[in-house]
């Protein structure tokens, strides 16, 4: 390839440092299409044949072929995926397929082959993220009375209901999933025709194979075209923002299935047993997903170091793009599989939720509200009123609703028998009606309209 200026070969280090066959291979299918688009407008504006482009296209096909049927010989002396495309595409249609390069760069070709990449990345990322939020609401919709205890500093905090426990997880993938989309609307922008640098002499339409890629528009600075990679460091910041919901997720079910707490199980689909404990279940599924969120997040701090001191335009440190941002698109799919899995597995266990949800005096806030409400009394009164009573409960071991009402009157006279009404846990949960609240009303309102709203995103495809 670099014939005309070099007479030695590089030297084997020199070759092994600078081959990314390995890793680009995967832009294949990408690369093959961003040929055609060129190859097509080329032809179009007169600067190559209309033969020439036929046979480029033909030729192209044929090694996209071969390459999906697994008959393509990679050959790592070719460097990438552009050399190796080329130098078979000549094999196979002879001299033409020189004339494929005009008024392109290897520069200008990988930041259009990625940006594909990642665009198809994103959008398979979005539909798996939707199946996620369809299994919760699912689950969400089936658990909207199960009364279990939600949680402050990992203590017994207030009664809650699973549904919305569940449905906490729909409204943070929405959130992702915004963020996803943000991210394609700002990347689907064609660098194809920047070349190296500079742009080009020869009368080129850019709006032409942006509109045949799916791009919105050609990117308008030639420099930007070839050197941004904020594409990329967009993608991975908003897959770590992901990769962290899915391992506080993790973390619960991991705790939730400990024998010690014991709120759900999971079947043997997505949990393994120990090599010499033979009673052991561990839930190494949710372990694997809370690890795999390093994967992610360590890509795009490697991203970020390798671009943080690049001057424009390209640099080889740009090659170092590709490898850590694949392997943290791969973890993070499978980790939002492995999690829509688990959600559709796992059973919950209510009786020891609901037990668990009445320990720790969780209805105390609802006493305090009582008397707010019924005695008309300022809630930080309310506040240290409930907490002496709730102090009397627990010297003498028992739960709230269980303490004598005139040792409750001995603290506040004015507390009546319809207090105790509201200090079970179903009535807790049953009273949390405002707007995003816990009730199970507003969970079956709530989960109701996400599956609608998800089967309307499916309709319109």
């Amino acid at each position: 390839m670099w014939g005309g200026r070099f007479t030695d070969r590089p030297d084997a280090i020199m070759e092994e440092i600078n081959v990314s066959i390995d890793v680009d291979r995967h832009l294949y299918a990408q690369d093959i299409a961003a040929s055609k688009a060129h190859a097509a407008m080329l032809a179009a504006q007169g600067i190559i044949t209309a033969n020439d482009a036929k046979n480029i296209g033909k030729g192209l096909d044929t090694i996209l072929s071969e390459i999906g049927a697994g008959k393509f010989t990679f050959k790592r002396a070719l460097e990438d995926i552009h050399m190796n495309v080329e130098s078979r595409l000549a094999e196979l249609i002879g001299p033409a397929a020189g004339r494929l390069h005009t008024a392109r760069s290897r520069n200008d070709q990988v930041a259009t082959d990625f940006r594909l990449y990642v665009r198809d990345v994103l959008d398979e990322t979005d539909a798996a993220l939707a199946a996620f939020q369809q299994a919760l609401a699912e689950r969400a919709l089936e658990q909207a009375d199960t009364v279990m205890p939600g949680f402050t500093h990992l203590q017994t905090a207030q009664p809650v209901t699973f549904g919305h426990h569940l449905m906490a997880y729909v409204e943070m993938a929405a959130r992702d999933r915004g963020r996803f989309q943000d991210a394609r609307k700002r990347l689907n922008e064609s660098p194809l025709g920047a070349a190296a640098l500079a742009g080009t002499s020869f009368p080129i339409d850019r709006a032409a194979t942006a509109k045949k890629l799916g791009f919105d528009r050609p990117m308008a600075n030639s420099l930007d075209a070839v050197s941004d990679r904020d594409f990329v460091l967009e993608t991975l910041a908003a897959a770590s923002i992901c990769a962290v919901h899915l391992s506080r997720f993790a973390e619960e079910i991991v705790i939730w299935t400990s024998p010690l707490v014991g709120l759900i199980r999971l079947s043997d689909k997505f949990t393994t047993g120990s090599s010499i404990m033979p009673q052991k279940r561990n839930p190494d599924a949710a372990e694997l997903v809370r690890a795999k969120t390093g994967r992610v997040i360590g890509a795009l701090n490697g991203l970020l170091i390798v671009m943080k001191g690049l001057p424009l335009a390209y640099q080889k440190d740009m090659q170092e793009d590709k490898q850590g941002a694949m392997e943290g698109f791969a973890a993070l799919s499978l980790a939002i599989r492995a999690m829509t899995g688990m959600v559709r597995d796992l059973v919950p266990e209510p009786d020891r939720m609901r037990a668990a949800a009445g320990e720790g005096y969780a209805t105390a806030t609802d006493l305090a509200d009582w008397l707010v409400r019924t005695l008309k009394m300022p809630f930080r009164d309310a506040h240290h009123v409930t907490g002496r009573i709730v102090g009397l409960a627990a010297k003498a071991g028992v739960a709230l609703h269980e303490l004598p009402l005139k040792e409750m009157q001995a603290v506040e006279p004015r507390i009546s028998k319809e207090a105790l009404a509201v200090l079970s846990v179903e009535s807790s949960v049953k009273s949390r009606t405002s707007y995003g609240g816990t009730a199970p009303k507003n969970v079956r309102a709530q989960a109701k309209a996400w599956l609608k709203r998800l089967e309307k995103e499916r309709k319109l495809g």
